[in-house]
């Protein structure tokens, strides 16, 4: 194993030292590295040293800020729970509460004043010594309610508020929430018990509670910010925690030698550690009350922006190490930069996006590649947009041959029907239907490929002046629209194409009445005409064959077949609008209903 490692030390020394290019930049890296590191350290102790007197001085002052603010608050509320001018009718109503509704009155008018003057009231409670009864009045329960307690005078603050010179207690709530009265919320901050005494045998008479939320605390610790890892206590002059920003600053209060600490130390800072980390700790003492502000400041987080710092050096030295490297990749990137845009582009153009083109820039390979590229894509775009336009032609041509092909068709009915009446009737008959014969003819030939849906009625009107002719009284039509369709606009003769076929096989297939129905309705989307007779219908066979055909593409369609006037105006309507649009049709032994499905508005095509 000796021997391996020998040998690649051997080996690395002798490519080092080979080349004199070599030397020359260990040498510089050498020394490139000792001033780094030799400077890194230097500054390194002396940001030490500034962060630390930095955030201390930062931290006292922030510190003595908000230990004036608490005790600002504390001396507002001890203010506040005093009854100052109504001293007397307090005590008046305190004597005659038991036989007087105005006094008992006159004691919950007082409680509310008091709730509703602060934001941060929580709860108010007056407990009448002598005859053990609480009056309450709470965020949960606006309303003043009275209820008995004996057990009040058992608790500590009671005591301690009884005894009291200045006839107060402050009680916190972060380590108990017992106050004797009913449960308190998770936002409560402490209790303010005011005593309130008869001036004339000094006797306590009541003891207003107050329950104050953490609000008003919580915009003073604002003003001593913590960083990461940062702990802060509010304790009064025995210690007692009143304020913790976690279990762990709590936790320190638990062991002596750190409350011994805080008893030997009135002001100032000192260091300590719980065994895990170490802390710079910071003291505030407020002169007349006693309380005691301590934050506690990992010196890891103190010392942070110098490790940064020292960190960001290093860093330095191996940028320019890195900028040999970094050249390189420059110039790698130079070279396959155009060839990324140019596989950018030709995978747009695989995805439809035909008109791209790439810059193109010198006259080397890449840029022959490039311009080979914009050729292809220019060559191709051209040849989709002949293809396209053939495409419309045709789709053109098609719809022209079959409009075509209903006029035949139809001419050769009208002229039978012709022919039938002149059998049977006179000439004025005759001079009618020629008339309706020719305003059909002439609305057949017109040249307008939409027509509104009221002239399309009025030339099924001249048609079925002709077919009554033919049929008499077996036929009968009926209409049932809208008013507000009659302007929306149709496919020229597709609702005729309707119409013809109910007569083909209802009316000629039978000898009773029959009734042919003309409706419309529009939903959100569709415009539905529907063409509905009470002749035999078909058959269920025939009617999937019907079915059928419809959805065949016209160049597939069989000539013979007999729905070919149908399979015209399906055909016509999914050209033009597309393949949501079209015929649909639905027929039993009670009739045959027949849809013609458009948009809601009618109108030109979608191309």
């Amino acid at each position: 194993m000796k021997k391996i490692i020998g040998s690649g030390l051997r080996s690395i020394f002798q490519f080092c030292t080979r080349k004199i290019v070599i030397k020359l930049i260990l040498l510089f890296t050498s020394i490139i590295f000792l001033v780094i590191g030799v400077l890194t350290i230097i500054s390194y102790k002396m940001l030490e040293k500034e962060s630390r007197n930095s955030i201390l001085e930062a931290s006292t002052n922030n510190l003595k800020l908000v230990n004036k603010s608490v005790r600002k608050y504390f001396d507002e509320i001890s203010q506040f729970t005093a009854p100052q001018y109504r001293y007397d009718p307090i005590m008046n109503a305190l004597r005659n509460e038991s036989n007087d509704h105005s006094s008992m009155a006159y004691l919950e008018d007082y409680l509310r004043v008091l709730f509703y003057s602060r934001t941060d009231v929580e709860a108010i409670y007056l407990y009448l010594i002598n005859e053990e009864k609480v009056y309450s009045l709470s965020r949960d329960d606006v309303a003043v309610k009275s209820t008995y307690n004996a057990s009040i005078p058992s608790q500590y603050w009671f005591g301690q508020a009884v005894k009291d010179k200045k006839n107060r207690y402050i009680q916190p709530l972060l380590l108990s929430r017992d106050t004797g009265y009913s449960q308190l919320g998770e936002e409560s901050f402490f209790v303010f018990h005011r005593v309130l005494r008869n001036l004339v045998d000094r006797n306590p008479r009541a003891i207003l509670s107050v329950v104050l939320n953490s609000s008003y605390r919580d915009e003073m610790i604002k003003d001593s910010p913590l960083t990461e890892g940062a702990e802060l206590l509010l304790l009064d002059a025995n210690l007692v925690p009143y304020y913790g920003n976690s279990q762990k600053a709590l936790n320190h209060l638990n062991d002596m030698a750190f409350r011994d600490r805080l008893n030997d130390l009135q002001e100032g800072h000192f260091t300590w550690s719980d065994g895990s980390e170490k802390y710079m700790v910071i003291v505030d003492v407020e002169e007349q009350a006693g309380w005691r502000m301590i934050k506690l400041i990992p010196f890891d987080e103190i010392y942070k922006a110098a490790r940064m710092n020292r960190d960001l050096s290093y860093s330095i030295g191996a940028v320019i190490l890195s900028i040999s490297i970094l050249l390189n990749m420059l110039t790698a990137n130079a070279i396959t930069k155009p060839i990324k845009l140019l596989a950018n582009k030709m995978r747009r153009f695989s995805e439809g996006a035909f008109d791209v083109e790439v810059k193109v820039r010198g006259s080397d390979e890449i840029a022959y590649l490039s311009n080979q590229f914009n050729l292809m894509a220019m060559r191709t775009s051209k040849l989709i947009n002949e293809k396209y336009h053939m495409k419309l032609v045709q789709n053109n041509a098609i719809l022209k041959a079959l409009e075509a092909e209903i006029n035949p068709h139809f001419l050769y009915n009208a002229l039978q029907a012709i022919s039938t009446k002149a059998l049977k009737s006179g000439e004025n008959e005759i001079r009618k239907m020629v008339d309706a014969l020719a305003l059909t003819l002439r609305y057949c030939i017109r040249g307008k490929e939409f027509v509104l849906l009221r002239e399309e009625i009025q030339h099924i009107e001249n048609y079925m002046l002709i077919q009554k002719a033919r049929f008499g009284k077996r036929l009968h039509i009926a209409y049932d629209l809208d008013e507000s369709l009659y302007e929306v606009k149709i496919l020229r003769l597709t609702l005729q194409s309707l119409v013809e076929n109910s007569v083909k096989h209802a009316v000629e297939k039978i000898t009773s009445p029959v009734t042919i129905v003309i409706s419309a309705h529009s939903n959100d989307r569709h415009t539905i005409i529907r063409v509905t007779d009470n002749g035999p219908g078909m058959k269920r066979e025939r009617l999937m064959q019907v079915r059928g055909s419809l959805r065949e593409k016209w160049e597939e369609r069989q000539q013979e077949n007999e729905s070919i006037g149908l399979k015209n105006v399906n055909t016509r309507l999914q050209i033009l609008y597309g393949e949501e649009y079209g015929i649909e049709i639905n027929s039993d032994e009670s009739g045959t209903d027949t849809c013609m499905i458009i948009p809601r508005a009618g109108g030109e095509p979608n191309v």
